[in-house]
């Protein structure tokens, strides 16, 4: 399982410092969604043999305006392993496009509905239930963030929408086990397996695109190589 976080300077703590911590809570992987404006510099590597666990370089885009998301996303593509888009007026067009890997917190902002929810299915997009608000709101707001995600749950069970869980966290004492996940789960009306399932997904999208970014790739099935002729 993988958690996606946001590390300094677009959270608090140092890729470093978070990485200790997923390994400490038993996590396989660390996902780096800073947004596109406030960058982390880092050592994937380095940092994933230091603590033994997959470190994925990815990024989560906020521009303003549909021409700069765009730009940003063709930017990104062949930059980064997985590319979300920051959830609320752009849902739309990230459902829409099928280079997007995740549209992060789609209830935050903005409206996710079934004619999204289709969109994302076809094109393969994953909707994020981002628990962030859940976790760390209280009162009505946290209320109206349950809502939101139990909303977002029938959407993506009707149309068999792909999607990822995660806490988001801006810091490593912002990060929790995947147990208390699946407690927030439970709220919303999931199981711990499809919860499970939602943190394993990040996995599942940096080993697709890592495999379509080797040398070997040129489309699903087809890949350069030497081939043995039949007798």
């Amino acid at each position: 399982m993988y958690e996606a976080a946001h590390a300094r300077p677009d959270g608090t703590s140092t890729v470093a410092r978070l990485a200790l911590t997923v390994s400490e809570l038993e996590y396989d992987g660390l996902v780096v969604r800073c947004h596109d404006d406030a960058m982390a510099e880092y050592d994937p590597d380095g940092i994933a043999a230091e603590f033994g666990i997959d470190v994925v370089e990815g990024v989560e885009i906020r521009a303003n305006d549909r021409s700069s998301v765009a730009s940003e996303i063709t930017r990104h593509r062949s930059r980064r392993t997985i590319v979300c888009v920051h959830g609320g007026r752009h849902n739309r067009l990230a459902c829409e496009d099928e280079r997007v890997d995740v549209l992060a917190h789609p209830m935050a902002d903005g409206e996710f509905n079934h004619v999204l929810a289709r969109a994302a299915a076809d094109n393969g997009v994953h909707v994020e239930f981002n628990f962030s608000r859940v976790l760390r709101a209280d009162g009505g707001e946290r209320v109206k963030a349950l809502r939101g995600l139990r909303r977002l749950r029938t959407l993506v069970e009707k149309y068999d929408v792909p999607y990822v869980v995660s806490g988001d966290p801006r810091s490593h004492l912002e990060l929790r086990a995947p147990r208390e996940l699946m407690g927030v789960g439970t709220t919303i009306g999931f199981t711990d397996d499809q919860i499970r399932r939602g943190l394993q997904a990040w996995k599942v999208i940096a080993a697709r695109n890592r495999d379509r970014r080797s040398e070997s790739f040129i489309e699903p099935g087809v890949r350069t190589g030497r081939y043995e002729e039949d007798d």
